[in-house]
């Protein structure tokens, strides 16, 4: 059931953290797998990594705020592997750190642009192709920012939670065509992302006793997560944000 052979997936900015793990489960599930982010050597180093253990994998630079980059993107997996199974747009920005008093409103532009619409242009590229082909997964990665508030996280929280919006509306669209929508909201995971954090040991010690697991996440554990709503084994789950922080949001 966890069994991917013959799907193709595209996971965008997947050369690290989360998007790297993701790539790398799906393809030792047996997944063709386009790997792409802004540079060609940190997706090639991922490719090769991927091939090195048996998997498929080829390597699609794109800069996820260029709709021309997004859509060569789109018609260049097409053309390798002729179908596009499963999307997880997971590439996203969070440039600032403070209230939302103190917000450039060009910034919040940029977030919303880079974090909101991109996911739904990338849907709209795929997503007819994808229901000619008999339906598909598409795997959104949120945030628990999206559920609660935060007085320095503010304008990220607003675009992981109008993401979570954008997958239910999807959903509603795109059920009938047998595509499933869903949304990951991860709390705080052990990644470059967070690196200013995990690395400062008063604030670890804080994370770590926030939730019930005493303990920050793993990329692997979002992977596992993604890995879950790409197969037949979540076959009757569509429209959700699927909160995976540790318990942090109900401790």
């Amino acid at each position: 059931m966890f069994d991917l052979k013959g799907k193709v997936a595209i996971v965008t900015g997947s050369s690290r953290g989360i998007g790297r793990a993701i790539a790398e489960m799906y393809a030792e599930a047996g997944a063709k797998v386009v790997i792409s982010s802004r540079k060609m050597d940190a997706c090639q180093a991922v490719v090769d990594a991927i091939t090195a253990k048996g998997g498929e994998a080829i390597a699609i630079p794109c800069h996820i705020g260029d709709t021309e980059a997004l859509q060569n993107l789109v018609d260049s997996t097409i053309k390798h592997w002729g179908q596009i199974d499963i999307l997880v747009p997971n590439a996203a920005i969070n440039p600032v750190y403070g209230p939302l008093q103190d917000l450039d409103d060009a910034v919040f532009d940029k977030m919303l642009i880079t974090n909101v619409r991109v996911v739904n242009t990338l849907c709209k590229m795929v997503l007819p192709g994808m229901a000619k082909h008999g339906g598909g997964s598409v795997v959104v990665i949120s945030s628990v920012a999206a559920i609660k508030g935060s007085t320095m996280l503010g304008a990220y929280g607003v675009t992981k939670a109008a993401d979570a919006a954008l997958v239910r509306s999807l959903a509603l669209e795109w059920g009938p065509s047998n595509i499933r929508v869903n949304a990951i909201g991860p709390g705080l995971i052990k990644t470059d992302f967070a690196r200013a954090l995990w690395e400062d040991p008063a604030r670890i010690e804080r994370i770590n006793n926030a939730n019930p697991l005493r303990r920050m996440g793993m990329p692997e554990e979002i992977a596992g997560t993604a890995l879950w709503l790409a197969t037949p084994l979540a076959g009757y789950v569509t429209g959700q944000l699927i909160i995976a922080d540790g318990g942090q949001s109900f401790a």
